[in-house]
């Protein structure tokens, strides 16, 4: 399982944002794209669905730009990657949009997979913008 690129420059995208947390000024699009190395019109692509997310509140015009909408500490990985690729589903079958499968009416595992979803959404869920800002701890050498 891998998250698409876009998912992925969401996440350093709101976390480069999240360090700017608190600033009086506002990002803008080529200021993050300088920052993080995202191309800038993947930063616009993403800039829109993350606003339309209610995760970062965007102003235009002169003084313009963006910030979070809401500190890190409540915006979660999961937040951020439903944001760009939809609800997390692991397999077709349970996100109720047509599917093409042939053991779709006998499958005895397709129950199961809520469950699974929502294990994964939830460790997404546990990890926050504020924890991505922190210095990860470092193995003692030994």
């Amino acid at each position: 399982m891998r998250l698409s690129s876009l998912a992925d420059y969401a996440v350093v995208m709101m976390s480069a944002a999240a360090r700017h947390c608190g600033g009086i000024a506002r990002l803008n699009a080529t200021l993050l794209s300088e920052e993080t190395g995202v191309p800038l019109p993947t930063v616009q692509k993403l800039v829109s669905r993350l606003s339309a997310a209610g995760l970062i509140e965007s102003t235009r015009g002169t003084g313009g730009g963006f910030r979070l909408s809401r500190p890190p500490a409540s915006i979660s990985l999961a937040d951020i990657i439903e944001a760009v690729e939809g609800p997390i589903a692991l397999t077709a079958c349970v996100d109720g949009a047509a599917q093409d499968c042939c053991i779709d009416q006998t499958c005895k595992v397709k129950p199961h997979w809520n469950a699974v979803n929502g294990a994964v959404r939830g460790a997404l869920a546990g990890v926050t913008l504020a924890s991505l800002l922190q210095v990860p701890n470092s193995p003692v050498p030994a």
